[in-house]
């Protein structure tokens, strides 16, 4: 908010305490230049009182103006701004206007008033402004730049400002630490969520949105990018986020909570597809402190590591499985982009050099009728990197991925439990503990390290009392300490056993359920090479046995490393050698 104003007289709401009281401002200034009356309030501030409230600090600066003869008056507003940054309308606005040499004297209440990080404030009150020959006023301080710091204590004034801020964002931080390890939600719903009316800490289905959420991720695993699904969103004319909000609100009995309407609604973009591809919560979890700062002055928000987030599963209905969720990010990594040619390579983005590492790149080209496409090795470089081709065409991998899909479907509904055992079975194979004696055994530990902790107490009694000698004292707390140590490295490699015991009979559940909604496979389909693999491996061709033989090794998803011969071993494609079709 930025007003201009000119006051004749107003009468006084506060007692005006001069910069200088002793002297009548003696009207030598400028008359051209402006003098700047700023005010600022922040949300804090506001529970101080009226004393700080906007309308009372522009009474009392213009009063204290037309007191000393200052006119050419603007009046710059900063409501419900923080002053630990000066990144504020009203600043930059006065600012601008001082680089311009237009301003003559800054004036405010206070120097709280005119920001509390006393490093900046001291950088605008003795450099910038001087440098600009503006005279800088903070009357209840009694701070007059032009007759240097009354009381010698404006430094130090700054400082205490600063400490308010300070003092609110470590208790801020507290609050919300304690809310965040709680398990409950500290920010508002996402899109697809709203807030539960009988629980504000709690988020049900939104039944408009939650279906747009299900296909965007519908979309990624069918090969999808970002910015493709939002064309396709914007083309079925589905509501942008905003646009269903205002849709929603349009019947709220409040006037000032409806919403207005976006003057593009169908309008989506790649970000906010993005956005929600990210959203962890989709899959019914509590997700805190994915971001940080380093400062309470840097308003940057840094992402977290996953292992400094707090997450609390199935906290609301979820959207999304958590198999779907990570096979999205999974995808992300690898983006796929279509070529010249408009087409994209239907393994693109999976396909790897078993030799250098790196990924094999589409090949294709306008004057391609489908069966010249293919797939080379990014090192290749036309024969001057520092791998060979692995070339293979599209349409033979094509036929060799869906021959091992049908095959692995085939083989594991033909005995879904003969399956699972043998799966599981190869997974622990050098386990002979089942899951329920790991239980037993992490409880028994956790039973000895607390009667440890008694007895260590009970030792330091009996060597106080003088009941155990000092060396006899010594060596029995080594010994239950190094019990300690061994028993708390047994737990926790045993609980980390225990909850991958349970990750892996998820996955196998999650690889049985896609088996079953694949039936029957008639042909490769970007949604389903996505569902079912998680990379491909395109060994060089071998030309020794006078056939050009090359293997190919898939790794499906959730079973990628079972030694079972359906699914582990690789499938090789035969041809003549001289020519690049490979049959």
């Amino acid at each position: 908010m930025t007003q201009t104003q000119i006051h004749a007289t107003i009468s006084p709401c506060t007692p005006i305490l001069s910069a200088d009281p002793t002297v009548k401002e003696d009207a030598m200034l400028d008359q051209q230049k402006i003098t700047i009356l700023y005010c600022r309030l922040s949300n804090e501030d506001a529970l101080d009182g009226e004393s700080n409230s906007i309308q009372n600090q522009k009474e009392f600066l213009t009063r204290y103006a037309a007191e000393h003869g200052y006119t050419n008056l603007k009046i710059l507003v900063d409501d419900g701004y923080t002053g630990t940054n000066f990144d504020r309308p009203g600043v930059q606005e006065g600012f601008a206007l001082v680089k311009q040499g237009l301003v003559g004297c800054w004036l405010v209440k206070d120097l709280s008033r005119f920001g509390r990080d006393y490093l900046t404030v001291g950088q605008y009150t003795d450099i910038i402004f001087p440098s600009y020959d503006v005279r800088f006023i903070a009357v209840n301080d009694g701070v007059d730049s032009e007759r240097g710091d009354s009381d010698g204590f404006a430094a130090i004034r700054n400082l205490f400002n600063e400490w308010y801020p300070r003092d609110t964002s470590k208790k801020v931080r507290v609050v919300f630490r304690q809310k965040g390890t709680s398990g409950k939600h500290l920010g508002k719903p996402p899109y697809g969520y709203r807030t539960d009316p009988a629980d504000k800490d709690h988020w049900i289905i939104d039944e408009d949105a939650a279906p747009v959420v299900k296909r965007i991720f519908d979309l990624a695993i069918g090969g999808k990018g970002p910015e493709q699904i939002a064309r396709i969103l914007e083309k079925d004319k589905v509501l942008t986020t905003k646009a269903l909000y205002a849709k929603q609100s349009e019947n709220h009995p409040d006037p000032k909570k409806r919403k207005k309407m976006p003057e593009r609604p169908y309008h989506w973009i790649g970000q906010s597809v993005v956005g929600i591809l990210e959203r962890m919560e989709y899959t019914g979890c509590t997700c805190n402190f994915k971001t940080y700062s380093k400062s309470y002055k840097l308003k940057k928000r840094i992402p977290n590591a996953i292992e400094d987030m707090c997450i609390f599963p199935d906290t609301q209905e979820a959207i999304v499985s958590q198999a779907q969720w990570d096979r999205v990010q999974e995808l992300r990594k690898n983006k796929r982009r279509p070529t010249k040619a408009e087409r994209q390579g239907l393994f693109s983005g999976l396909l790897f050099c078993p030799d250098c590492g790196n990924k094999l790149h589409f090949a294709t080209c306008k004057s391609f009728d489908g069966k010249q496409d293919h797939y080379l090795c990014s090192s290749y470089k036309s024969g001057r990197g520092t791998c060979s081709a692995h070339y293979i065409r599209e349409d033979v991998l094509r036929e060799l991925v869906l021959e091992r899909i049908r095959a692995v479907n085939a083989y594991i509904r033909q005995d879904v439990e003969g399956f699972q055992e043998e799966w599981l079975q190869c997974r622990r194979s050098d386990q002979e503990r089942n899951i329920c004696e790991d239980r037993k055994r992490v409880e028994q530990a956790k039973k000895r390290l607390a009667d440890l902790d008694v007895l260590l107490s009970r030792l330091y009694e009996d060597f106080v009392l003088g009941d155990l000698s000092k060396e006899r004292y010594k060596k029995m707390t080594a010994d239950y300490e190094a019990e300690q140590e061994r028993l708390k490295l047994e737990i926790e490699v045993t609980e980390e056993w225990l909850e991958t015991q349970e990750t892996m009979s998820a996955d196998v559940d999650a690889f049985v359920a896609l088996t079953q909604k694949y039936v029957d496979v008639p042909e490769l389909t970007p949604t389903i090479v996505n569902e079912y693999i998680k990379k491909i491996e395109v060994f060089a061709p071998d030309k020794s046995s006078g056939k050009r033989v090359q293997k190919v090794k898939i790794y499906f998803n959730f079973v990628d490393d079972v030694e079972i011969p359906v699914i582990s071993e690789p499938v090789v494609a035969k041809s003549t050698p001289g020519r690049r079709k490979t049959a």
